[in-house]
């Protein structure tokens, strides 16, 4: 739990930083000609605001995604992967795969089984972040955000 909190602790406020940056940059017209068509504030929401503030922050979430995939400094300097435990090779209860992968080249120096878990890991970085990109309105209608 306290490896969960401190993480938000670190992200939520520079997440909620490009946010409000996205938000204050939404042009007023867009809003005006929805209130005169007659939209509800929820109308407006799903059609204007979330649409332009995925837009923007695709990409950083994305990154987010795969920085906490590789998320090795929160779980090593907090819990160094303990508790210790007997189902996994080397790792333990609050080890990523990254924290595992340190511990078994610094630790037993079983590089062949930690070179394919860093490829695993890319693998697995690299499609997650293929996929969502191509398939995101950043990617498909680059043109459309001005």
């Amino acid at each position: 739990m306290t490896v969960i909190i401190v993480d938000l602790w670190i992200g939520i406020p520079y997440t909620m930083l490009i946010v409000s940056g996205i938000l204050m940059n939404i042009p007023e017209d867009l809003y005006e000609a929805a209130r005169i068509d007659g939209a509800s504030p929820f109308v407006m929401f799903t059609k204007i605001t979330m649409p332009y503030v995925l837009f923007v922050t695709t990409p950083y979430l994305i990154t987010q995604l795969v920085g906490n995939i590789n998320n090795f400094n929160v779980i090593y300097f907090l819990t160094g992967g303990t508790p210790a435990t007997l189902d996994y090779y080397q790792a333990g209860k609050t080890d990523l795969l990254v924290t595992w992968l340190y511990k078994l080249t610094v630790n037993s120096r079983d590089y062949s089984y930690a070179a394919t878990i860093g490829i695993l890991v890319f693998i697995i970085c690299s499609l997650l972040s293929l996929i969502t990109f191509r398939r995101s309105a950043s990617y498909q209608n680059e043109e459309a955000f001005q």
